[in-house]
């Protein structure tokens, strides 16, 4: 037993996931794509797809044998020992003070559109989205994902929205033929796109609070992932279509213009406030993510003050924990005007690092098909880590030096 409350349904978990990789993602990735690779973005979204299908499929079938709230960070440590559980761990916890901090901004960001809010008014915005994801995180995973769902429900209706009022037809999008495809322009979309898909690994951290995780946590895991990568698909046709996108006008722009173009000035704030809710649901789901792992590592510690639950049995102290390094991370980057662009590459490193951990962990606990996966997603992992370029090395320095100086557990305690 995780000791966590077993209450998200198959529903739950398909708005938890949906969310969490439409996130900032659906605002800014397509018009991104469609200035790198114009009409071809169209052919790199189901092809991305099928690539990543093998990494789900692994995190699913991980998840299901093995739920618990140190998601990667647990099966890495069965696979390869305690400390190496560790290291894990402390590598997803050493996101924080870069990711998390840059969401907040993109954030509040959508603020700066609705009020023209600057500087000091963004910094409130920040921390007033941190108590908000304080107040739903203290009532449980359920709260999370009924609103996420909501979330997922409106961002959804938004898109259908456009392509009604545009009249969008089947005939008009504009597929370009198999032998017009531009490879480097494909390849280019695709290490842009990947990023959306960024989310797995926090979601693995909720698998042990299903109601029915054997069943339900892979069917919401695979679901999740096409219904956020239809609506990417879906976004992108829309951004061709009015041409939304260009490198004079700010990616995250492009649907706010387009609902402006379609419903008025006045409808500005409906897609800020989407914007808004989809940045939001993405920050909860990685705060609450965080939360667990740090409640499943401090258990080892016999009376922890980390390890303690609510009488909701909810991870309430880690929580509390985690929001304080956040709120922290994001006054000192404040104070010091640090330029989180260029960070954010060096954050990206770590996560596919995480996803490379969590195929090799696989390629030692999966057998027969699942195994073959594992080492399929594996080699994607690597590709994507070449991508990222001399960025990467970021992730590999920090994964040696938490090997060579975080303690080892003299005597481990085993899970509850």
């Amino acid at each position: 037993m995780s000791g966590l409350k077993q209450e998200l349904g198959l529903a739950q978990g398909i708005g938890l996931l949906s969310t969490s990789l439409l996130g900032t993602g659906v605002f800014a990735v397509p018009a991104l794509a469609a200035l790198v690779a114009g009409n071809t973005s169209l052919w790199a979204w189901p092809i991305l797809i099928v690539l990543v299908f093998p990494v789900a499929i692994v995190f699913a079938v991980l998840g299901r044998h093995y739920p618990s709230a140190g998601g990667v960070a647990h099966f890495v440590g069965m696979a390869f020992g305690n400390h190496m559980e560790r290291v894990t761990g402390w590598l997803f916890l050493s996101v924080i003070p870069v990711g998390l901090p840059a969401a907040l901004h993109i954030a509040a960001g959508f603020g700066q559109a609705m009020f023209g809010w600057h500087g000091g008014q963004l910094l409130l915005a920040e921390l007033g989205t941190l108590i908000l994801v304080w107040y739903i995180g203290s009532r449980g995973a359920s709260s999370s994902a009924n609103l996420q769902t909501i979330i997922s429900g409106l961002i959804v209706a938004l898109i259908v929205a456009i392509w009604w009022a545009g009249e969008l037809q089947s005939t008009e999008i504009p597929f370009p033929a198999v032998t017009d495809i531009a490879l480097p322009g494909l390849f280019a979309a695709l290490s842009v796109m990947f990023w959306c898909f960024v989310g797995l690994e926090a979601f693995a951290h909720l698998a042990s609070e299903f109601k029915n995780p054997e069943r339900d946590f892979p069917r919401a895991l695979m679901i999740g992932l096409v219904l956020a990568g239809s609506v990417y698909w879906a976004c992108t046709v829309v951004v061709l279509h009015f041409g939304a996108y260009g490198e004079q006008m700010a990616a995250a722009a492009s649907l706010p213009e387009i609902v402006v173009q379609l419903f008025g000035v006045q409808a500005l704030w409906v897609a800020c406030v989407i914007g808004y809710l989809a940045c939001f649901a993405s920050l909860n789901i990685y705060i609450q993510s965080f939360a667990r792992l740090v409640w499943s590592q401090a258990r080892y510690t016999p009376d922890h003050y980390l390890a303690r639950l609510s009488s909701r049995q909810i991870p309430h102290n880690a929580l509390n924990a985690v929001l304080v390094c956040c709120v922290i991370s994001t006054l000192c980057i404040y104070a010091l005007d640090i330029n989180l662009d260029a960070l954010i590459v060096y954050a990206n490193g770590i996560f596919i690092m995480i996803y490379l951990l969590c195929m090799l962990a696989g390629c030692r606990l999966l057998k027969g098909r699942y195994r073959m996966l594992a080492v399929v997603g594996g080699l994607l992992c690597l590709l994507l880590l070449a991508m990222v370029g001399w960025k990467s090395l970021y992730a590999i320095i920090m994964l040696a030096v938490l090997w060579l100086f975080l303690p080892r557990r003299k005597q481990l305690e085993s899970h509850l």
